[in-house]
């Protein structure tokens, strides 16, 4: 008898156990996903245009879910550990990457990186895209990109192109710039978009290639001078000034993007609704409007355009690099 009763128990505690294995899955599979804090990985320093954006889809991911969303800047080694300790993160959902263009530009660049951009990530939504802006001061002769180019032909190597840093877009937009128009400039690396601003303003630079969100306010500045810009489309605050593409410069097309990333492996339905709540907060007043404000264009697609995106990007940016021989350590 005592053999029997407890042969009944057993089978009872197995059925038990079989019943709440469908609600066990339903408290911690994708499904319940948000159920704990979230953290937003920015692979810069707080403060600039990435870091911004960040703090703006966190405080509206937290409203709309409900759950703790926290920006975690970790800056270092132009982006790379960041995005790296996101590669490396459990795939579920909670560690959340928000990078730039340099993700895929990263491994043309430096001889070893930690991580494959097209395998170690599961793309979510672009955020916005952005270009870099010819520039040079008002004190300039060249009225224009064709007399710009003239004059640096007439004075091979004695003119400079400032740049937010070596290895950024606006270096390899101002290689690429010397390979197409056949001139030799001199590159200025500075350390952030900041001081390269000031020194442009400040007509210390002959030339300048500056990202949108950092040359917006100064626009209609008397003391630069815009003769063109990167991507396929021009900037919605000067309608008049050609893309670099429409001036007969060919390889500019692609443009600067902030995107939001899952470590590679996250389940499919995790990456479906995050992305659908990124794409909501873009369309949404309060960030649309800010990412029009710093110069750049809303976007918020899906992970499959995201995708789409990386794939074509990334070879435009390698045969940059590759035909400028250049390289970082």
């Amino acid at each position: 008898m005592h053999t029997t009763r407890r042969a009944a128990l057993q089978a009872a505690t197995a059925l038990g156990l079989g019943a709440m294995a469908p609600t066990l899955w339903a408290q911690s599979g994708p499904s319940a996903y948000p159920s704990k804090p979230i953290r937003l990985v920015v692979p810069y320093p707080a403060g600039g245009g990435t870091d911004i954006l960040a703090r703006i889809l966190a405080t509206q991911l937290g409203q709309a879910w409900g759950v703790s969303v926290l920006v975690d800047n970790k800056p270092g080694a132009s982006g790379i550990l960041g995005n790296d300790l996101v590669a490396k993160a459990p795939a579920d959902g909670y560690t959340v990457l928000v990078a730039i263009t340099a993700l895929i530009q990263a491994p043309a660049l430096y001889a070893k990186v930690p991580y494959d951009p097209l395998r170690d990530f599961s793309p979510v939504s672009q955020l916005a895209t952005s270009s870099d802006l010819f520039v040079v001061p008002a004190s300039s002769p060249a009225k224009t990109l064709a007399e710009f180019i003239a004059l640096a032909k007439a004075r091979p190597g004695k003119l400079n192109y400032g740049t937010y840093g070596n290895g950024t877009s606006s270096h390899l937009h101002g290689e690429l710039f010397k390979m197409a128009a056949g001139i030799h400039l001199i590159s200025v690396p500075y350390k952030g978009a900041g001081p390269e601003v000031n020194d442009l303003l400040g007509g210390q630079l002959d030339s300048a290639f500056v990202d949108a969100t950092s040359i917006t306010p100064h626009l209609r500045s008397d003391s630069i001078r815009v003769l063109g810009l990167t991507g396929s489309q021009r900037h919605p605050a000067l309608p008049e000034v050609a893309t670099l593409g429409e001036q007969g410069l060919k390889g500019f097309e692609a443009h600067g993007w902030f995107g939001v990333f899952l470590p590679a492996g996250t389940p499919r339905p995790i990456v479906d609704k995050l992305s659908a709540e990124v794409q909501r907060i873009v369309a949404g007043a309060e960030l649309n409007s800010r990412l029009k404000a710093m110069g750049l264009t809303p976007v918020g697609g899906s992970p499959e355009q995201l995708q789409s995106v990386l794939s074509t990007d990334l070879p435009r940016w390698e045969k940059i690099v590759r035909d400028a021989r250049i390289s970082l350590e």
